[in-house]
């Protein structure tokens, strides 16, 4: 049935645990109809799933192996990491290791406080805590990608942007709590598979939300779920929690990559007609989903090392759900066969067609800023090193292909030699 909740301001939610993660071995079972595994099985898994959920993550308790029991070394550096958060070369991997995978909640505190967040808005350290950790909770780490840490990586990318003094001197408190909260549980619950997957294996998902921006439907309702779950803002107006909700929702929904060309022909007649009025509150609204989505789509930006573990991890998210479309005989996505779809050539053409636009009309908002600077200079080494890796490839394997065939000329020689 239809798990969502509507509250008292009328936007829906989804329960916590409501559907159960995703069970591939389900695929085996798929019947004529296309439906896939048996009643039974799904309602077992989603008893698994609630029970799961209401015995420890709903109550928010924290993983045994937290951050504060972590030794004090570990604190010191993650500390250290702390102070140096608004760089562009933090080092999100990093910060998880020494936090011990709590990145997410431990930025999240700390940028809430920074920002005096929790001091405006009157927040409880311990209920923000617990909606942290139900966010945190909620992403797979068994995810390459779309994972916490890769909630945490935007999470900092979107403090870069809001520091921004173009869009620094006009951001109200809201505004920055909004694009954290946004930037945090933008893919949260994700299953590792994208949307055409779910609609082809007619996912629950794709049909509640029928088939339009699935994914980010589900990542908005859920997090509006914890937010109730959680009472973080239960103090607040109820017009108040009805207008960040919503927002909430528009934020989160601007993330599909679908929406690409739309955002990007908005932004370009706002920068040519020069008619961007950040004092307006709809203004200030898109170019905050302009961070989002320049902060979701940042990894080719970073410096190499970052940048190419997250090609490697995205592209073995994409490699996964090639083998399942293969194995199940569907038909594998674009991108995600590991035979044809090399790494650098997905890289070079995800940097042509969707970052380097967007990246450069953010530069053309920002001004010449150092960070805008840094960031494109970053997308074209990046874009290079992955262009002369591909060429490598190429070549390895013309030389491959060139070994193992004869030559006319040898061709006749052996001929010439096996004549009586």
């Amino acid at each position: 049935g239809d798990a969502r909740v509507r509250g008292q301001t009328g936007v829906l939610s989804e329960r916590r645990g409501s559907y159960p993660f995703i069970d591939f071995r389900l695929l085996n079972n798929t019947t004529l109809s296309g439906e896939i595994g048996t009643k039974k099985k799904v309602k077992r898994l989603l008893s698994f799933q609630r029970y799961f959920h209401a015995s420890r993550l709903l109550r928010g308790i924290v993983p045994q192996a937290s951050l504060y029991l972590l030794d004090e070394d570990y604190l010191g550096q993650a500390r250290h990491m702390l102070s140096k958060v608004g760089m562009w070369d933090f080092d999100i991997f990093l910060f998880d290791r020494l936090t011990n995978g709590n990145s997410l909640v431990t930025l999240l505190c700390h940028l809430f406080n920074v920002h005096g967040l929790i001091h405006h808005f009157q927040l409880d350290m311990v209920t923000l805590h617990r909606f942290l950790v139900m966010v945190q909770e909620d992403y797979h780490s068994q995810n390459p990608y779309h994972n916490a840490v890769h909630a945490a990586d935007v999470t900092q990318a979107m403090h870069c942007y809001l520091r921004e003094p173009k869009l620094a001197n006009f951001l109200t408190p809201s505004d920055i709590m909004l694009g954290l909260l946004a930037a945090a549980a933008h893919d949260v619950d994700h299953p590792g598979v994208n949307q055409p997957f779910l609609i082809k294996t007619k996912h629950h998902l794709a049909s509640l939300y029928q088939n339009v921006s699935v994914l980010e439907n589900h990542h908005w309702r859920s997090t509006i779920g914890m937010l109730r779950e959680s009472q973080l803002l239960a103090h607040l107006p109820k017009e108040v929690t009805q207008d960040i909700e919503q927002q909430l929702g528009s934020l989160i929904l601007a993330t599909d990559i679908n929406r690409q060309n739309e955002f990007l022909i908005r932004l370009k007649s706002h920068l040519d007609n020069q008619d961007l009025r950040l004092e307006d509150a709809q203004d200030r609204h898109f170019m905050l989903q302009i961070a989002l989505k320049c902060a979701d789509i940042c990894n080719p930006c970073r410096l190499w090392d970052l940048s190419k573990q997250w090609s490697e991890r995205v592209c073995e998210e994409f490699y996964r759900q090639g083998d399942l479309e293969q194995k199940f005989e569907l038909e594998i996505s674009p991108l995600c066969n590991q035979q044809k779809d090399t790494i650098p050539s997905i890289q070079i053409g995800f940097m042509t067609y969707i970052v380097e636009p967007l990246f450069e009309r953010w530069a053309q908002f920002t001004g010449d800023t150092p960070l805008s600077g840094n960031m494109l200079n970053h997308l074209r080494r990046n874009k290079a090193k992955w262009r002369s890796l591909l060429h490598k490839q190429h070549s390895s394997s013309r030389s491959n292909d060139h070994s193992g065939q004869v030559t006319g000329s040898q061709e006749q020689t052996l001929k010439k030699e096996e004549t009586p």
